[in-house]
């Protein structure tokens, strides 16, 4: 029998996990490897609720599971001293779990990766650890273009547009994706499952605020509450030292979202540095912010137009300005893998400030590996 190699949390195990595990078990003797307490609130932000030997009590009591460790390492690549010892044919993981690291390690180490899909069993609901533990479904939200324009320090340099859309939580979305996940809990914060009903915009400023309250420092971009509660697309219009746009243009019109849905991929990257800053040694002047600008106008327009290869050229170009400004965005690991995707797509971006989150790319076609998103429509709550 082949060795099959698995890693992940495996908190609050549930039929999703159970579905996976069963799903890679055909491959051979199934070897799961979890990361320990201290290595998942490292990564997340917070501890499992069930504990590291716990957890590989239920796992090694499975009968698709051969053994079941705890990894002794930390990070992303948690895992380094126990896949050398274990010895894999195969590693497996799913869409969301699926990073360049993990791919690279397996390439060096002659291993075959293989991403499976999310995969409920016949007649059981679609389950994830988030779901479970927030029990919520509030949405995320992705800025296609124009990001950073919802700050006074630069849209003082020119006016310009933020183009967001809002995003069921479909996916088990990586922490400090660049999604909006710290807007997302406060908003977990005030209004627990869902978005209350009432006026968007007002939902939205209260929600801004709430994040933003007097004398906080680094204030969060009002995309980022926006963009979490009007549904659809939204364009958002910024003028010279605001915080909030001085008018916002939304599109719910189905031909386009569903558009924009089926030419959009996620690919996940690896966890940023929790030190990481990504507002040092900017660049931030009127020509950067004007680009930026009429990249994120450019986009809008091929959008309304549906021109896949304008709308992909734009994206880049939005994201290029953005790179300009604020160099820390990329390092030699993001840029190695925008160089690996580049010729399969038309156009890309990171969904977030600095890694941690999803290199975002425009394509006609399926990119093996990547994930896809949903668009919240009106009075979806």
């Amino acid at each position: 029998m082949k060795k099959v190699f698995v890693s992940g949390c495996f908190d609050l195990l549930h039929s999703g996990h159970i579905a996976f595990l069963e799903q890679a078990a055909k491959f051979g003797d199934l070897y799961v490897c979890i990361g320990s307490d201290k290595t998942v609130n490292d990564l997340k932000g917070r501890y499992p609720v069930i504990t590291q030997d716990e957890r590989q009590y239920m796992l090694q009591a499975l009968k698709c599971v051969k053994e079941c460790k705890i990894n002794k390492g930390s990070g992303i690549i948690d895992f380094d001293q126990e896949i050398k010892t274990i010895q894999p044919n195969i590693f497996v993981v799913n869409e969301d779990g699926n990073t360049p690291a993990k791919a690279a390690l397996c390439a060096q180490m002659n291993i075959e990766y293989k991403v499976l899909e999310r995969i409920p069993t016949e007649g059981l609901p679609a389950r994830s650890t988030t779901s479970l533990r927030t029990n919520t479904i509030i949405p995320f939200r992705i800025d296609l273009a124009g990001g950073w324009l919802d700050q006074p320090y630069v849209n003082e340099h020119a006016e310009g547009s933020v183009l967001t859309i809002s995003i069921e939580p479909t996916i088990e979305f990586n922490h400090r994706s660049g999604m909006s996940s710290s807007t997302r809990n406060k908003a977990i914060e005030l209004w627990k499952a869902q978005l209350p009903e009432g006026d968007p915009i007002q939902l939205a400023k209260i929600l801004f605020s709430y994040e933003n309250p007097p004398g906080t420092k680094n204030v969060s971009g009002s995309q980022d509450a926006i963009g979490i509660v009007l549904p659809g697309l939204n364009k958002l219009n910024y003028t010279h030292n605001n915080y909030w746009p001085v008018t916002i243009e939304s599109v719910e019109e189905e031909t386009i979202l569903s558009w924009l849905e089926s030419h959009l991929y996620l690919v996940p990257l690896d966890p940023r540095a929790s030190e990481y800053n990504v507002l040092e040694n900017t660049h931030i002047n009127q020509e950067a912010a004007k680009a930026l600008a009429l990249a994120a106008e450019a986009c809008w327009k091929s959008i309304q137009e549906r021109d896949i290869v304008s709308f992909g050229k734009h994206f880049t170009n939005s994201f290029n300005a953005q790179i300009h400004m604020f160099p820390h965005m990329v390092d030699e690991t993001i840029l190695t893998t925008i160089q690996k995707y580049s010729n399969q797509c038309l156009g890309y971006k990171l969904s977030g400030a600095g890694g941690g989150g999803y290199l975002i790319l425009v394509s006609e076609k399926d990119i093996p590996g990547a994930l896809q998103i949903m668009i919240r429509r009106k009075n979806s709550f």
